[in-house]
């Protein structure tokens, strides 16, 4: 039963709405739910070589001196060394999900999920694209498998699809709310959702993306971005999810890896739940889902 975490991801952004005290209080919910300490692994920080597999040397240049520059001044967050080494972790975190997925089925990064990151610019919250760095990382070192990145985040992954545009083993598929941020790029498919769409629409369209998607592409790994931000009672989104068709979210996925024998990394990306605790609940409910579908 892996889960990536680390205490470090614990990092004061300010007065902010990014919740980065939800880790720890997974952790604290997965640990009452009986899970041993000793199945949270953690996680190492990615090395400047993975990260150029996307970043490009200026960009990292910026980060690694805490420079203010076009490039990293649209992350909406504080730019300092611990905030930046919290990305460099949370990369290494979602790499080190691949081999542990590879052997187990399945892992869950607490954590991750920075899909907004592009090559050469930080935007909304995100200085480092962890899914992209793991994608490419993947494909370098298995040069004929493929990976399919799932990302039901209510918030298009856009980062991560303009970075994979050009890359043939990685597919990007992302079902998001049209009407909001960010300026949306180009997925392999993309799914526009708008204000108000419910659990049944929701699931349903899932359900045709995926199969359409697998009569197209055979993936070798899936990453999945299970944001918790569809939630009805999200700040910064509009869809109209409960927390019961996000678990039936997570278990479709979750069901199509098991029956199709694809390791599967789990980052759990945005949520900004009013109460906090609901982002929390829909979190942990997707760890829990893992094990579910897969004992």
């Amino acid at each position: 039963m892996p889960f990536i975490y680390s205490d470090r991801y614990l990092k004061e952004f300010g007065d902010h709405i990014f919740p980065v005290e939800k880790y720890q209080l997974i952790k604290k919910k997965l640990l009452e739910h009986g899970i041993d300490e000793s199945e949270f692994i953690e996680p190492v920080e990615a090395t400047r070589e993975q990260l150029q597999l996307v970043h490009t040397e200026a960009y990292l240049d910026d980060l690694s001196n805490l420079r203010m520059t076009q490039r990293t001044i649209f992350s909406e967050l504080p730019l300092t060394a611990p905030v930046i080494n919290l990305f460099y972790l949370a990369a290494g975190g979602t790499l080190q999900g691949i081999e542990i997925s590879e052997k187990n089925g399945w892992v869950v990064h607490i954590g991750g999920g920075f899909h907004h990151a592009k090559e050469a610019k930080a935007e909304g919250f995100c200085y480092v694209n962890d899914l992209a760095v793991a994608a490419r990382t993947y494909a370098a070192k298995h040069r004929k498998n493929r990976v399919l990145i799932i990302d039901l985040d209510l918030h298009q992954g856009n980062g991560t699809a303009k970075i994979c545009q050009p890359d043939t083993q990685i597919y990007t598929f992302s079902m998001h709310e049209e009407d909001n941020y960010p300026v949306k790029e180009m997925s392999d498919m993309d799914i526009s959702l708008y204000s108000g769409v419910t659990d049944e629409i929701y699931l349903q369209k899932l359900d045709d993306a995926l199969i359409t998607i697998m009569q197209n592409f055979t993936p070798h790994l899936i990453l999945y971005q299970a944001g918790a931000d569809p939630y009805y009672k999200d700040q910064l989104g509009n869809l109209a999810l409960t927390k019961d068709g996000l678990k039936k979210r997570d278990e479709t996925v979750l069901r199509l890896a098991k029956q199709k024998n694809i390791p599967i990394v789990t980052t759990l990306g945005g949520g900004y739940a009013i109460d906090t605790n609901d982002t929390v609940d829909i979190h942990t409910a997707t760890c829990l889902a893992h094990m579910d579908i897969f004992s």
